[in-house]
């Protein structure tokens, strides 16, 4: 078996695992479909076009892991996820920050496979300008993923939807932080790639 060939694959599997394990006996069900709707949509999607564009094994291992986390966030709820739960206890956080490190790592980990679409598909240079326009359409699918957010949680209407789906956690400026952390983190992966080609 050829590892490298079939990594996408393998990390398919893996992946799928976790999933199933998210979806047995999660915190609320109701917002576990919530948090599900976009990445089963995603996976689809990736596997549906994987014959025609495929991420190089780098890409699609940041992208399981941003998959895994968020499936984790799924399972127990973002704002009620339990390691980030003892650390509020703990030092006497005013909130659980699980999802405010997702947000972060959102950028981090999407940036690479972002950068690839636009070099590969959008055929944009590498360079700093591809850099930067990756930079840019991070930080568009995290306002235009915010704005989504808030008209399903509108449309749903429920205290549990808002509660748990939603997670400001009594912060109203909650959409703002999370943008901007996905930001920082998209900026530092920017940061990272452009020593690398310096470099490299």
């Amino acid at each position: 078996m050829n590892i490298k060939k079939n990594y996408p694959k393998i990390l398919l599997i893996f992946y799928m695992i976790i999933w199933t394990w998210a979806a047995i006996s999660p915190n609320y069900r109701s917002v576990w479909v919530d948090e599900n709707i976009l990445p089963v949509l995603f996976v689809f999607l990736l596997v549906l076009t994987y014959g025609k564009f495929k991420f190089s094994n780098f890409s699609y291992t940041l992208i399981f892991i941003f998959l895994v986390l968020h499936a984790i966030g799924g399972h127990y709820s973002y704002s009620e996820m339990p390691l980030f739960e003892s650390i509020k206890e703990n030092y006497g956080l005013s909130r659980n920050h699980y999802d405010r490190v997702v947000h972060f790592l959102f950028g981090v980990l999407f940036f690479s496979p972002v950068y690839e679409i636009l070099n590969r598909i959008f055929k944009v240079p590498k360079g700093w300008r591809c850099l930067f326009v990756a930079l840019l359409t991070i930080i568009g699918i995290k306002a235009s993923f915010e704005i989504i957010e808030y008209g399903y949680v509108a449309i749903r209407n429920n205290s549990l939807t808002i509660t748990n789906y939603l997670g400001e956690q009594g912060d109203s400026l909650d959409a703002i932080k999370d943008i901007t952390l996905g930001f920082v983190g998209a900026g530092i992966s920017m940061i990272i790639l452009f020593l690398k080609d310096k470099i490299m």
